[in-house]
């Protein structure tokens, strides 16, 4: 018998009973194994790295904060850290590596040239980074946005036919009746004058009412009295940025005990009851009256989003699942209402510190609606707005809403200069740094629609202007929300005049979606029609 056995039933104070020997004899082999394969994956581990390290030296790669570290904190989600993105972009025109301590590699990209081939990839080799989206995943589950391989493919294909114009069109209504109850507020705020308003308060509200009446159908009154999945909408967006910059709360077990995690878990449960109850609902009335009994129950109103979830179905009959449903629904819920506010509100902005480019908007938008009662536009209004088109265009530009994307492709991808971004590397799509790069856009930081005059915009990469992103995963809401963007504005500009707070300082605040600290706030004065 070896000693260690002997010394390990000393110790438990059991007898040497060749039952117990063989046991205690097990135990230790299986612990042994066990600690082996520890070694093993560590060695792995330290393999990869040297692999990755060694593959990412064709990149240039900025100082780092520490050996330990690398480039973690050195970018952070403020002013000072988009300032810091625009220094990484005048000085690696295309890329950089970045590390995230010594564990974890990306390749930062800012050249439509070098992303575009990231971006063009099948949905198959260039999925989504679990280490950014994964927080969103207990929220809003395998949706379109979180999915990959055929199951996203299949959703993709079920789920363009929603997006497509003729059923847009119906919308356009509810973007005039939520902006409307929009502007009664603000008609009410500026009676005796000017008045100095949160833009991202009042137009986030705004655009969650337009959202709730295109995917249910569902009058929340939002803009004029509290709703709890409002209330919960909201609590889960501002959960998942705090989760990410707390290191601990990146794993699952330790977050889960937290206050925090067991708010997210009750926002989570009230949001997924609410849509689930709509889609039972729904699929009980779709399975008692039949496909062509369903639609006529509408009465001629437009269908809406679960309607057309509900009806879809692949080639061989097979409809999606109610829980399928409830992951796109909020998916759809997720991406719909603060991407579009933050656009909205970084448009006001600009014109506001632009009034010769404002005016020239509202002069277009007057001659559109010229004698036109009551102030509504239609589908086939957007079309004619050519230079406020170009005023959306530069500003969503300079402020994105959706700052960055990522990819963790499953293939080596190669670059136009011969260079490889290895397998398995994440890549960070920088949109703002596309955006801001000097090499792409002269003078980046000048605000300046005349670059989209069709003129200007003939010779420019496709891939330098991505505020939907891009290729195969692109956002496939992006003509609901252009729709959404030209309306609103028109509608406001027509009626208001914005103009800069100057007792307010703007600060940036990069997040899930492009904010301002501390809100973003305009002076409104109501014009006479």
């Amino acid at each position: 018998m070896l000693p260690i056995i002997d010394q390990a039933l000393d110790s438990l104070g059991l007898d040497r009973t060749p039952f117990r020997v063989y046991t205690v004899s097990a135990l230790l082999l299986l612990l042994l194994l066990l600690f082996f394969r520890a070694l093993l994956q560590v060695y792995a581990f330290f393999q990869q790295y040297n692999e990755s390290a060694k593959r990412l030296k064709c990149f240039p790669e900025p100082p780092r904060r520490n050996w330990l570290l690398g480039h973690l904190g050195m970018i952070r989600n403020t002013e000072e850290g988009l300032l810091k993105v625009n220094g990484l972009v005048n000085s690696y025109t295309y890329a950089c590596s970045w590390w995230f301590s010594i564990f974890y590699p990306i390749v930062r990209i800012f050249h439509p040239d070098w992303l575009k081939c990231v971006l063009q990839a099948s949905a198959a080799i260039a999925p989504k980074d679990e280490l950014f989206y994964g927080f969103l995943r207990p929220w809003l589950g395998d949706g379109l946005l979180l999915s990959k391989g055929e199951k996203w493919g299949r959703h993709r294909r079920l789920l363009t036919p929603a997006f497509h114009f003729d059923i847009l069109k119906p919308y356009v209504e509810i973007f005039n009746q939520s902006t409307d109850i929009m502007h009664e507020k603000w008609r009410k705020l500026t009676a005796a004058g000017p008045v100095s308003l949160d833009m991202f308060e009042h137009i986030s509200l705004m655009t969650l009412d337009s959202l709730l009446k295109c995917t249910f159908s569902h009058n929340s009154n939002c803009q004029e009295k509290p709703s709890d999945y409002i209330a919960c909408i909201y609590e889960l967006s501002s959960l998942v940025v705090k989760r990410e910059h707390c290191l601990p709360h990146h794993l699952d077990f330790i977050y889960r005990l937290t206050a925090n995690g067991r708010r997210f878990k009750r926002a989570c449960g009230i949001v997924h009851q609410f849509t689930d109850s709509v889609v039972q609902e729904r699929r009980k009335a779709l399975c008692e009256q039949g496909a062509e009994g369903f639609l006529r129950s509408k009465h001629g109103k437009p269908k809406d989003f679960i309607d057309i979830l509900l009806l879809s179905k692949d080639e061989d009959g097979t409809r999606l699942s109610d829980e399928e449903i409830r992951d796109e629904v909020d998916t759809f819920m997720f991406e719909g209402h603060d991407t579009t506010a933050s656009g909205l509100s970084w448009i006001l902005h600009n014109l506001a510190q632009h009034p010769e480019f404002q005016e020239k908007c509202r002069e277009e938008i007057r001659e559109l609606m010229s004698g036109r009662k009551p102030e509504e536009l239609y589908w086939d209004d957007l079309s004619q707005l050519p230079f406020t088109t170009m005023c959306i265009k530069e500003s969503l530009r300079l402020h994105p809403a959706v700052t960055a994307v990522s990819r963790r492709c499953t293939e080596d991808i190669k670059l136009p200069d011969g260079r490889v971004i290895p397998k398995g590397i994440t890549c960070l799509i920088s949109i703002y740094g596309t955006h801001h790069n000097p090499a792409v856009w002269p003078e980046p930081e000048v605000y300046n629609p005349h670059r989209f005059d069709p003129e200007n915009s003939k010779d420019r990469s496709p891939h330098a202007f991505i505020p939907f992103s891009s290729g195969p995963r692109n956002c496939i809401g992006q003509n609901f929300a252009m729709s959404e963007l030209k309306v609103v504005l028109a509608l406001t500009l027509l009626r208001f005049k914005v103009m800069p707070d100057d007792t307010k300082t703007v600060r940036r605040k990069p997040e899930l979606i492009l904010r301002a600290e501390d809100g973003l706030w305009l002076k409104l004065e109501a014009l006479r029609t």
